[in-house]
């Protein structure tokens, strides 16, 4: 085995590599590398070999191998704070703690939040006043955090739920920060930063300890998430997660559940601003299925235009715009040599926006998924929850509360963004609008 990448690549800097152009542009710096150099990029960030790959094909074959692949470094540096929630834990562990927490994501189960999603979605738009300018990303923000506060830990926001989502924006951007430096201090470091970082930790630890204290008390079931893991028993030696191992995934399930889906409104309400045909399509489906009540679950099915709003929003916006994986073996990816310790990064923004996969990959066109172009791709060309054996296990949780958020939403505003606003994605930990999404409702 070589130790060489067999791949073109970009000249890099003797000392930061790539680092540079990393840090300026992360999305224009992956497009060009695989547009210029083709599917597989060898790059250098700081002192780590890296692989661009972009073929669904070497994708698949990446996300699908856990045996010669793990988690990227920049997760695992974050041990204090995520521990080893499903998102960070690896092998054995990471088995059994997926296998203790499936049950509180079946379909069945998530179901019976979607009350609690729309209701929380209705609270919300009461307040809004017709002609309101809002920063429309901050709303989403607050109302995920609200549902994943109820439908997590059973509690309403506004107290400790609402330091918990402070907490979690301050760690979200030291997540920015070390994954952008040349030599990542370690958290034990005590930097202005890591203290902040340690005290956040602290305060995350003490909320969430202390919903996990009051359940072990009072050994009752409130149906929520935490209650699942709480009482998740493992089938083979019966045993139930640490009070360490609940809190690892609470608060996973938190970060996620928050962040990533509203991102996805977020840039949903950006996009039908811009495209007043989708935005009237999608109305005319919501007025023939609902015809002004507030949608259910079992709606769902039949709000096929909204499903492929969201989908296309995803495409086109993918919360998680790169993931990563680092060599832990010497291994062939179809034929291409990986020396162990290679950082390998797949792009969802790159791979969903390239016209081999995608006619006019860069519009915005809903009505694309409409016959069947989900079985028709390749598998990976389209992956913005990730893949294989750690394809995001609140997947359909996350694709439920945005149809009912939307539908409840886009049936009594309309939301046009302000003229001059412009909306710029901004590629940090997850994939940002930079200064959030300014719009004028409008109550239909």
């Amino acid at each position: 085995m070589t130790t060489a990448l067999v791949a073109p690549g970009p000249r890099s800097h003797p000392i930061t590599g790539h680092l540079s152009e990393f840090r300026e542009d992360r999305l224009g710096f992956f497009t060009t590398c695989a547009r210029q150099y083709g599917d597989r990029v060898a790059l250098r960030l700081g002192w780590r070999p890296t692989l661009l790959l972009s073929h669904p094909n070497d994708i698949e074959a990446v996300l699908t191998n856990s045996r010669d692949f793990i988690k990227h470094w920049y997760l695992r540096l974050s041990a204090t704070i995520l521990g080893q929630g499903l998102l960070t834990s690896e092998g054995n562990f990471w088995l059994r703690q997926r296998r203790l927490a499936q049950p509180a994501f079946h379909r069945k189960r998530i179901a019976t939040y979607g009350e609690i999603m729309v209701a929380y979605a209705q609270r919300l738009i009461a307040a809004w006043q017709d002609g309101d300018t809002r920063d429309v990303h901050q709303d989403m923000l607050r109302l995920t955090m609200e549902i994943v506060a109820k439908t997590l830990f059973d509690t309403e926001t506004g107290g400790e739920a609402e330091r918990v989502g402070v907490a979690i924006d301050f760690l979200l951007a030291t997540f920015d920060v070390r994954m952008s430096s040349l030599i990542p201090l370690p958290e034990s470091i005590p930097t202005p930063t890591n203290i902040k970082l340690r005290r956040a930790v602290r305060q995350l630890d003490q909320i969430i300890y202390g919903f996990i204290q009051q359940r072990r008390t009072s050994s009752e079931d409130r149906g929520d998430l935490l209650s699942m893991l709480l009482h998740a028993q493992d089938e083979d030696d019966g045993s139930r997660m640490t009070d360490r191992q609940v809190r690892d995934e609470a608060l996973t399930i938190f970060l996620a559940g928050h962040e990533t889906t509203a991102l996805t409104m977020s840039w949903i309400w950006y996009l039908l601003s811009e495209h007043p045909p989708v935005e009237k399509q999608l109305m005319e489906e919501l007025g023939t299925v609902l015809g002004g009540r507030a949608p259910t679950v079992d709606d769902l099915p039949r709000l096929k235009y909204t499903e492929m709003v969201v989908y296309e929003a995803m495409r086109l916006y993918p919360p998680a715009f790169v993931v990563g994986r680092e060599a832990i073996h010497d291994c062939v990816v179809n034929g291409l040599q990986v020396p162990a310790g290679t950082t390998v990064l797949m792009s969802q923004w790159v791979v969903q926006r390239d016209p081999r996969f995608f006619v006019n990959p860069e519009q915005f066109q809903p009505e694309r998924w409409a016959d069947g172009l989900a079985k028709r791709l390749p598998k990976y060309a389209y992956f913005p929850f990730g893949g294989g054996p750690r394809l995001c296990i609140g997947q359909s949780f996350a694709l439920m509360e945005v149809a009912l958020l939307l539908a409840t939403i886009a049936q009594r505003f309309r939301l046009t963004l302000v003229p001059g606003h412009r909306v710029t994605p901004s590629a940090l930990f997850t994939l940002r609008p930079k200064d959030g999404v300014r719009v004028t409702v409008q109550r239909r």
